[in-house]
Parts: C-alpha cells; structure tokens; sequence
C-alpha cells in the first residue's frame, strides 16, 4: 500500500472532488453554478499543490505518479462531458480534448511500461493552466439552467409588459381622441 503523505492525499481529495463537481454542475439549484465552480477551483488548486510538494519535499510515490495524471483527466473529463450535457459547451471540443487526453494518456503508460517515465514539459503544464482556466471560466460564466429560465422568464415578462404598454398607450390614446369628439356634440 501507497504511504498517503501530503501530495498523495490531496490526489485522493481531487479524485474524491469529481463526483462532487458532477453533481454541482449537474444540479438544478441556483447556486450550482457557484458551488461547482468553487469545487473546480479548488481541485485544480490541489493538481498544483500536490505536485509542488511532492517535488518539494522529495515525496515522489509510484502512487502518485500514475494517481496524479489520472485524478487530472477525471477531473476535466468529468467537467467536459458535464458542460457538453448542460449544452454550455459543444460536443465537439470536448472530444478534441479528451481525444488529446487519452492519447498522451496511452503513450505516457506505454513509456511507463517500457521503464520510460515522461515528465510533463513546461508546454504541457502551460497547456493545463489555459484549460482549467476556460473550464472555470465557462462553469463561471454561464447561467444555471434555473437562472437561465428565469432571465427568459422575466424577458418574456418584460416583453409582454412592453407590448401591453404599447397596446394599452395606443388604446388610450384613441380613447382620449374619441372623448372630446364625444364631449363636444
């Protein structure tokens, strides 16, 4: 068994975040968006940390390397395939990126098995920080659904509103035209 230090810890943590996201994100509660976001935020801060630490304090495990890659993937696949459900981002990008995913995914186990281990470069670790960041921003910054029923809502509301008080103007405005013509016979 793995000995679970501090990097080790927070990778259980980020896998053990997943579901907690899938639900946020999935939930039909106003504040889902908010929460989901926090969770994102605060899994991908632990990717960091974690890393940082087991370099740091030279507590590189083999649990760590193949739980660290793998609690990375779940998380941003699960936030794809979330986001693709809630029709916030299209179908197509999330396959791009998982499809990407899985294949550095099956070479780095390949290398693995070949006694090859491949650190991930500057660029790829570049290329996580841009990812987590449009993920979060578009967990962020789109609406719930619930929200997004209610802006229609009061649209709709607004609109009828307006049209009524065009309408209701309008009839008005003939009622006063036909009041004096009346009045004056």
């Amino acid at each position: 068994m793995a000995a679970l230090n501090w990097p080790n810890f927070l990778t259980v943590v980020r896998i053990l975040l997943v579901p907690v996201l899938v639900v946020a994100l999935l939930s039909h509660a106003h504040e889902g968006d908010v929460f989901a976001a926090i969770v994102f935020a605060l899994a991908s801060v632990t990717d960091f940390v974690d890393g940082y630490l087991a370099r740091s304090r030279d507590s590189v495990t083999n649990f760590g390397k193949l739980m660290d890659p793998l609690a990375d993937k779940l998380l941003i696949v699960a936030a794809l395939i979330s986001l693709v459900s809630l029709h916030r981002l299209a179908a197509w990008v999330a396959m791009v990126i998982i499809a990407r995913e899985l294949a550095v995914t099956v070479m780095r186990m390949g290398a693995t098995q070949a006694g090859v281990i491949i650190a991930a470069s500057n660029l790829a670790k570049l290329k996580t920080c841009v990812q987590i960041a449009a993920i979060l921003a578009v967990i962020a910054g789109t609406p719930s659904r619930v929200a997004r029923r209610a802006r229609l809502r009061r649209r709709r509301d607004h609109r009828d509103l307006g049209l009524d008080y065009f309408f209701g103007l309008r009839r008005r405005i003939e009622q006063a035209q036909r009041q004096p013509a009346a009045g004056g016979s």
